[in-house]
């Protein structure tokens, strides 16, 4: 099954916490603190493999987290273990966007390619670390950092050397049948191809990719049949066959492609064609393309020359080839020239690639945070960074609420509550815990 679609959630560990504890040898009755700090968390990469070509795993999982941090501990161990990190592995030619933003944040094009989409969060330093001359029994640790959590679209653009375009029956997955290893189903009813299918066309001692995309049909950019859905795989292609029969075959009317009034002549459906190129993609439309008859051997040759010449006036800087998948007739000519075709205009874009560190990916140090008068004389500290320091700071422990009160005194939350008129005796609330305001020593008592 073939999947270029997916929406994922990933979730970065937590570091861990730090630890609050006290040397306790022999003969060293003034020890002093010994908390290590924690472990960082585990974070999230994705990296390009030559080896998958669709999306399917990403149907069945949605969600990849990597493991937090463990707390540090006593003796002075300068860390915990760190969580490990989970790298995603996804088909080369996936693009990464942020569902949040809709901003492309990576294109993954080469085997290898790897980047990072969520960052670990830092584990929190160990009483240890602030031991100081004024405080030599320091009775607090900081936690550790959440890790970076985003919602990712996934979507797949196969990487192929040749793309084959065209109405359905053109006997584009007849032609990748022949001149490859790749069995794609054939019929002789509309839209047998419903996804892309790669092949690989060994011509001597060379090799290149081709592509089956599914049959386009007037309005397909607007998402008629099978829509634009697989336009987009055809951007990557260095050249372009596009495929038009030479039989004539009546439409049905109670068909819904092409336009039901007409039966189209091979030069009608090429331009059919051509105009839903340009309206997905004015790019697109500008990618060499060579233009392949096929079914010769079912007209006579007339017909074939009477084509030619039509296409000849009308697409005079375009190749023109003449072929018969079933009888082998124009393929060794056809793949030839694809071959010399390509090793002219070797692929280049593909170092071009956008992967790395993004910036959203890392954890930030978001220390903002908003007061918000409720009533007179009671206001509310609402912010990241602070809910995460409540949530892991004991209520219980003097020392904890000190030290928490230190860092709210060196963000400026003490100075943005005078701002805003905050008096002694008022109530502040840090998220949902309750506090007198004291602003004589910029401190606040439960």
């Amino acid at each position: 099954m073939f999947l270029d679609e997916a929406t994922i959630e990933v979730q970065a560990g937590a570091g861990g916490n730090g630890a609050i504890g006290w040397r306790r040898e022999k003969y060293e009755p003034m020890g002093g603190p010994s908390g290590g700090d924690g472990g960082r968390g585990g974070s999230v990469y994705f990296e390009a493999s030559e080896h998958l070509h669709t999306l399917l795993d990403f149907q069945y999982q949605t969600r990849f987290e990597a493991p937090s941090g463990e707390a540090g501990s006593g003796r002075n161990k300068s860390f915990g273990k760190g969580g490990k990190d989970v790298t995603i592995r996804v088909p080369c030619g996936t693009c990464v966007t942020d569902v949040v933003t809709g901003r492309l944040i990576g294109d993954l094009l080469k085997p290898g390619d790897r980047m990072l989409v969520a960052q670990g969060g830092r584990g929190g330093r160990g009483n240890a670390r602030f031991s100081t001359a004024r405080n030599q029994a320091p009775q607090y640790a900081e936690p550790g950092e959440a890790g970076v959590c985003r919602h990712l679209k996934l979507s797949l653009r196969l990487i192929a050397d040749v793309g084959l375009i065209g109405l359905p029956n053109a006997g584009k997955s007849t032609l990748l049948s022949v001149v490859s290893a790749a069995r794609p189903k054939i019929a002789d009813y509309p839209f047998t191809t419903l996804v892309p299918n790669l092949g690989v066309v060994a011509v001597h001692d060379h090799r290149f990719t081709m592509a089956d995309i599914p049959g386009l049909i007037g309005g397909a950019a607007e998402g008629h049949g099978l829509g634009h859905a697989f336009l987009k795989h055809v951007e990557r292609c260095r050249l372009l066959l596009h495929l038009v029969e030479l039989p004539c075959l009546q439409i049905n009317s109670e068909q819904d492609y092409p336009p039901p009034t007409q039966a189209l002549d091979a030069l009608a459906r090429w331009q059919l064609i051509q105009q839903e190129l340009a309206a997905f993609s004015q790019e697109l439309a500008q990618k060499p393309q060579w233009i392949v008859l096929t079914k010769a051997d079912s007209v006579t040759s007339e017909t074939v020359q009477e084509a030619l010449t039509a296409f000849e006036a009308t697409a005079p800087d375009s190749r023109l080839f003449v072929i018969a998948s079933v009888s082998h007739q124009g393929l060794e000519a056809l793949t030839s020239a694809v071959t010399k075709y390509l090793l002219e205009h070797p692929l280049a874009e593909v170092s071009d690639g956008l992967f790395g560190d993004d910036p959203d990916a890392l954890v930030k140090d978001d220390s903002t945070f908003d007061i918000i008068t409720l009533a007179p004389g009671e206001f509310r500290v609402k912010g990241s960074k602070i809910r995460r320091w409540l949530q892991v700071t004991p209520m219980a422990n003097p020392s904890s609420i000190r030290h928490l009160m230190d860092i709210l005194k060196a963000i400026g939350v003490f100075e943005a509550l005078n701002k805003a008129g905050a008096n002694a005796g008022d109530t502040i609330w840090l998220e949902n815990s309750a506090f007198s305001y004291d602003p004589l020593d910029a401190s606040v008592n439960p």
